[in-house]
């Protein structure tokens, strides 16, 4: 792979041009090391919640991989449409080009103007991570019947709203309901999958777009790895699906104006090799 090949750099992959072979034309996943997360006293707490690369853990490129592979396979033996096409190698994929969601800026001449790219889903089973933050009087880990919300992605994530993506003209009416099915089906399957396993999905985020060469129709694209969900054991609801032990995980702070909150029950990354692979 060369440089001039280079499609784009992210923050747990990076994405190539194939210029030659059985695949031409295609894109090559090279699933890196890199981990998100925060700086807690002056030391790296990897997260994939957060969206900052703090750090890097040795071998996680291929436990994303080969954990990708695992759930679009299974994905498409329940017949939901994905860009994935095969594994080449442990930390390598090849998938179809894919268009993320999003929009044009409308008017450029305007200074601040900018186009709304790579628009990505979170769902989430449980109020935690930054929903609790910005809804504090919800107790910690209630069940949220995996409420879905769109956000920007980019270095400073921003929510917004459903009715906003209409309004703009970002997506129709239903585009908006085809996705939000979409993702809340596949995350019935990701966490169906972990609870076969004694674990419990916290929430997770999902990219969607248009096949470069397919027939406009929205199918989920990027990956499904440790980077972009949060698991959890020793999840035990009661009758409504809240959890019964989150005064035991759950722990908060607020601190200069910045609330957190962390899951001591939360399964690292690094864990899920022994998990799934």
């Amino acid at each position: 792979m060369e440089e001039k090949d280079l499609v784009y750099r992210g923050k747990s992959k990076d994405v190539f041009n194939i210029t030659e072979g059985p695949h031409a034309g295609k894109y090559r996943f090279v699933f890196t090391d890199k981990a998100t997360g925060y700086i807690e006293n002056g030391k790296p707490v990897f997260d994939p919640g957060y969206d900052v690369v703090v750090g890097s853990i040795p071998g996680k490129g291929s436990i994303a991989c080969r954990f990708a592979t695992h759930f679009f396979k299974l994905l498409k033996d329940r017949g939901v449409p994905t860009h994935y096409i095969d594994t080449i190698s442990d930390n390598e994929m090849i998938v179809e080009p894919a268009i993320p969601l999003g929009m044009a800026v409308e008017s450029p001449e305007f200074k601040g103007s900018a186009p709304l790219t790579n628009l990505e889903f979170t769902w989430r089973n449980n109020a935690t991570g930054s929903f609790w933050r910005r809804y504090p009087f919800v107790k910690p880990c209630r069940n949220i019947h995996r409420v879905v919300e769109a956000w920007t992605k980019g270095d400073a994530d921003i929510l917004i709203t459903l009715e906003a993506l209409e309004e703009t003209g970002a997506m129709t009416r239903e585009e908006i309901e085809f996705s939000v099915k979409l993702v809340s089906d596949i995350a019935e399957i990701v966490s169906v999958e972990f609870a076969s396993k004694g674990l419990h999905v916290i929430d997770g985020k999902f990219e969607l777009g248009r096949l470069k060469y397919g027939d406009g129709k929205i199918v989920l694209i990027d990956e499904i790895s440790p980077d972009v969900l949060r698991v959890c054991k020793g999840y035990a609801p009661d009758g409504k699906g809240d959890c019964t032990v989150y005064r035991e995980c759950a722990v908060t702070n607020f601190s200069e104006g910045k609330r957190t909150i962390k899951n001591k029950k939360q399964v690292k990354a690094a864990d899920f090799i022994n998990i799934f692979l």
